[in-house]
């Protein structure tokens, strides 16, 4: 298997608390922003996504903290999708410290929504395999 799609990240000091560790809801911001680079490498864009009539949809995040990042640190935020049989898939991310130290563990669960019917898509794996340049960056 190869391996996932990754982009890099700095911490920035507006994103750290005060105990001066990154605040918790920005790495839902990190994972989130692997999520729409993978999309616009595989050559997906928001605008169509809106043209096709879908969306993709978060229904459930978890994230599983192993280590602290503060302003500097250089993460590496990596993205898999994994494919069922249902309307949801998997989406397996890690985020990283170039020192190879996992920080932080997200597993979430999504769908890809019809936005008139407002209804989740069955087989999101092949609606994905349609709209993208790439299938190859979702393991498809």
């Amino acid at each position: 298997m190869s391996e996932p799609f990754s982009v890099r990240v700095t911490v920035r000091g507006y994103e750290t608390d005060v105990q001066g560790h990154l605040n918790q809801a920005v790495y839902v911001n990190y994972a989130e922003h692997a999520r729409w680079s993978l999309l616009k490498e595989a050559g997906i864009t928001q605008s169509g996504l809106i043209a096709q009539g879908v969306g993709p949809v978060a229904l459930e995040t978890t994230i599983r903290y192993r280590r602290e990042l503060v302003a500097g640190d250089e993460v590496e935020v990596t993205c898999a999708f994994v494919w069922g049989e249902g309307k949801t898939f998997r989406i397996e991310q890690t985020i990283r410290k170039t020192d190879g130290t996992v920080a932080a563990e997200i597993m979430a669960v999504g769908g890809l929504l019809d936005l008139t019917a407002r209804k989740l898509i069955a087989a999101p794996h092949e609606r994905f395999k349609e709209l993208a340049a790439d299938p190859s960056l979702f393991g498809l």
